[in-house]
């Protein structure tokens, strides 16, 4: 490691915050939660759509889940992907799947059957639980799958019998979001559930080094891959995060027990640690926001709460604050305000500020770091434009090409070693080599620099990843499935600027010999990739720029937009 020295920020942590943590401290994430699950029995953990889920109930649904997995036949350390959006039966799955010795994979419900099946088979799934708004996308998928297991949720299950009859209606019958589909094997969650109870769960010996999730990234390179995360991995930066907040948490406004906004979707690494895993290990009450698109709907739920935490992108901040009634929420009790995923752009951390009386506190991390490696201080009176500091046990480098430290101040790349990172990408032995120093660095492929205090800063990103509202699009993929639609010749997707997003992608394209159109070709890419990964603008030329050797120059379409 490096010495104390060579860590400049550790002069200038907020008081009360240690410059290290102690990973061992929990043999496993499942103690973690096991210990939560204890201390705070009868207090609220989560609550979706007006009912609430007290520790104990969480306790004994993932029990009877884990129960279930396990009568399946399940082997320690087999793969379970969970489909589903911000519902109560999210943490129920987390938590039973770890509790039985499995792996999470957390899926996108957004994804088309082609990424569905794409991720199950690299991951080696062997089950799945998906909502059932989605399970017309697995019913294609399926087949070319190893999945011998599925589980089949209803936006009711766990909303009591009335309540969950009555919007099981509305969801199927009213608003009709649940495509028609067949799934004759699958099993019913509260069928899982009820079946679990009658069983005993064999505790599995869990520890430290074994896998507790699978974290799909297009990271900076190739296709999408697992970034496999160990238990410690996520106990540590549970720990870093906690330690972290401590001044935020000390400081007045005194509060009882930490409510915190989970908007984001848990299938996110970004709201799978700071929203779940953060606000379980403080016996807080998480408020799960299934749609957060329906600002309407988010700022009706707000309106009963006043929340101390709140995790969100730049794009949410912003889409809530240029709503009618945003005017009207009590943000009294509001500790931290946390902006992560994508870069916080000025206008809005100002905004959010002269509204909330709270800055927006700005961090950053990736999948690959579980996610969390530099923050700004929680004490910060102002947002900074930096990403701040790295927090405990963290080492920060910017570095050249060739792995050497660059002079202060001078761009490079950054990288990170603590015992948040991952140890590799699953299966994929020659993409870790890409990203993992001989002297244990993570290659994070974003260009920074560093201050004088530690502070990090992010210039540009090493390479043509795009970001749309924090979540990733690899531009590979986006052109594999334009060339797909045979109406044209070569094609090629960037990044571009946009308001509400950070930014879009813009597709170039050549056509063949026809009246290939926008709409045409949107239309064919609607069938095959994520709403999110759809170009949003599409320029049709006569040629793209090209090198000497006829590689597409992405980066004199980007200058020229």
């Amino acid at each position: 490691m490096q010495r104390p020295m060579d860590r400049p920020w550790l002069q200038h942590y907020p008081p009360g915050v240690a410059p290290e943590i102690d990973p061992s401290r929990y043999s496993s994430l499942v103690a973690m939660l096991e210990e939560s699950f204890q201390a705070h029995r009868d207090r609220a953990a989560f609550v979706c759509m007006g009912k609430s889920m007290t520790y104990a109930e969480l306790d004994a649904a993932s029990t009877a889940f884990a129960a279930w997995l396990q009568g399946k036949g399940l082997e320690r350390g087999t793969r379970v992907a969970i489909m589903m959006p911000n519902v109560l039966q999210y943490p129920v799955a987390i938590a039973g799947i770890l509790r039985a010795g499995l792996t999470v994979v957390n899926v996108n419900p957004l994804y088309k059957p082609r990424e569905l099946e794409f991720q199950l088979n690299d991951a080696g799934a062997e089950a799945i639980i998906v909502l059932e708004n989605f399970a017309y996308v697995l019913q294609q998928a399926l087949p070319q799958t190893r999945v011998k297991h599925v589980v089949v949720a209803t936006m009711g299950d766990m909303l009591g019998t009335l309540k969950g009859a009555v919007v099981n209606t509305v969801v199927r019958r009213i608003k009709k979001m649940v495509p028609a589909y067949s799934l004759p094997q699958a099993t019913r969650f509260n069928d899982a559930l009820a079946a679990g109870r009658k069983r005993t769960l064999t505790k599995p010996d869990i520890g430290p080094d074994d896998l507790a999730f699978l974290q799909y990234t297009g990271g900076t390179t190739g296709v999408a891959k697992g970034a496999m995360l160990l238990h410690r991995n996520v106990v540590a930066n549970l720990l870093q995060v906690d330690a972290w907040q401590q001044p935020i948490l000390a400081a007045p406004p005194k509060v009882d027990r930490m409510i915190v906004v989970t908007a984001l979707p848990l299938y996110h690494i970004f709201a799978l640690t700071a929203c779940f895993l953060f606000s379980v290990r403080n016996g807080g009450l998480s408020l799960l926001i299934p749609n957060p698109r329906d600002i309407p709907g988010l700022i009706k739920e707000l309106s009963k709460y006043k929340v101390n935490s709140f995790p969100a992108v730049n794009t949410l901040y912003n889409a809530l604050m240029h709503h009618p009634d945003f005017g009207k929420l009590d943000w009294s009790m509001l500790k931290c305000a946390i902006g992560g995923g994508m870069a916080v752009q000025k206008a809005v951390a100002d905004a959010w500020f002269k509204a909330t009386g709270r800055p927006i506190i700005e961090g950053y991390g990736l999948s690959e770091t579980s996610p969390l490696l530099t923050c700004n201080r929680a004490d910060t009176p102002e947002w900074t434009g930096t990403i701040g500091l790295p927090v405990s046990s963290t080492d920060i480098a910017i570095r050249d090409d060739n792995n050497v430290d660059v002079p202060m101040g001078e761009r490079g790349e950054i990288c990170a070693r603590g015992p948040q990172v991952m140890p590799g990408y699953w299966q994929r032995p020659e993409e870790t080599a890409q990203v993992m120093t001989e002297d244990g660095f993570f290659r994070t492929g974003d260009i920074g620099t560093m201050d004088e205090q530690g502070r990090v800063t992010i210039v540009d990103r090493k390479k043509d990843m795009i970001s749309v509202s924090g979540f990733k699009v690899f531009p590979a993929e986006v052109e594999e499935v334009a060339m797909l639609h045979g109406g044209i010749l070569e094609c090629a997707a960037i990044g571009v600027p946009d308001g509400h997003s950070g930014e879009a992608v813009k597709l170039f394209a050549v056509k063949k010999a026809g009246d290939l159109s926008e709409v045409d070709l949107r239309r064919h890419m609607l069938g095959q990739l994520a709403s999110y990964k759809v170009p949003k603008h599409i320029e049709f030329r006569d040629e793209l720029p090209k090198t000497n050797v006829g590689k597409i120059l992405r980066r004199a379409l980007r200058e020229g937009a």
